[in-house]
């Protein structure tokens, strides 16, 4: 999945340049990759690059020249780690090519020590027993999570003390969204009755890893798929479709603007 790129068409510039990122949300240790591509090569001239922390007092972390290949891409890393990322945030990338190219991409950035990997015990709805749910949340606290059977979903609750993130380890045999032909098709997220977009960080065999981004006060997270624990039939699959399409109609009338 990668982050959406912005860019800008100078007036004096015969060459486009954009960017995008990997993921539009990072954790201390991960890798930034950085793509982009400009329009019209210009021989000997690298794509600048700078990584800059965004707030009162905005800072460079991270400075470089990235070579640009005869088809016009170019693609670079950074590791989120060192002095220099000491700051937890919004940064943003920011390229320049030629005279007056310019592109900028976003993403939010979170300290190791700003959320400690937890583990919350999920009750069996048919009280058959408990599963593990890893997690990761900045910016709250989880007070309960809860197995919603009739809409194929998990229910996280949370305490939202300032704007934050929580990355969630779904194992597969709890919950999961598939198409029909078995391939993995994508969640719906709703928080507090509103659908907003997520990031799948990490997807194998066992598990989906998400990051879900929420705002002060926030206190419902739905997460709604094709399945969960434990599975019914092919009727309880109809009554899914039925009420997802019922959430989002609601959901829509009621006209909330997340800003």
């Amino acid at each position: 999945v990668f982050a959406m790129s912005f860019f800008i068409l100078p007036a004096f510039s015969q060459s486009l340049l954009e960017i995008t990122l990997s993921e539009e949300v990072y954790f201390e240790g991960d890798i930034i990759v950085i793509s982009g591509k400009v329009s019209t090569v210009i021989q000997e001239t690298p794509v600048t690059i700078q990584v800059i922390h965004l707030g009162e007092n905005e800072s460079i972390t991270e400075i470089a020249q990235i070579e640009v290949a005869q088809d016009g891409t170019f693609t670079h890393e950074v590791r989120t780690e060192g002095p220099l990322w000491r700051m937890g945030g919004e940064y943003v990338v920011r390229a320049f090519y030629g005279v007056n190219s310019v592109a900028d991409v976003y993403f939010d950035f979170f300290k190791k020590e700003q959320g400690v990997s937890l583990i919350f015990e999920v009750e069996n709805p048919d009280q058959s027993g408990t599963f593990d749910i890893e997690y990761i949340i900045i910016g709250g606290n989880v007070t309960d999570i809860i197995v919603d059977q009739e809409f194929f979903e998990l229910i996280v609750l949370i305490d939202a003390k300032s704007d934050g993130a929580i990355t969630l380890e779904l194992p597969r045999t709890v919950i999961d969204a598939k198409q029909s032909d078995v391939k993995d098709d994508i969640f719906i997220i709703l928080i507090d009755g509103v659908e907003v977009p997520y990031t799948q960080t990490q997807n194998d065999a066992n598990t989906r890893t998400i990051t879900i981004e929420f705002e002060e006060t926030d206190s419902d997270i739905e997460i709604i798929g094709t399945f969960v624990i434990p599975e019914f039939g092919t009727i309880a699959s109809l009554v899914l479709a039925v009420s997802i399409i019922s959430i989002i109609i609601i959901s829509s009338k009621r006209n909330l603007v997340r800003i």
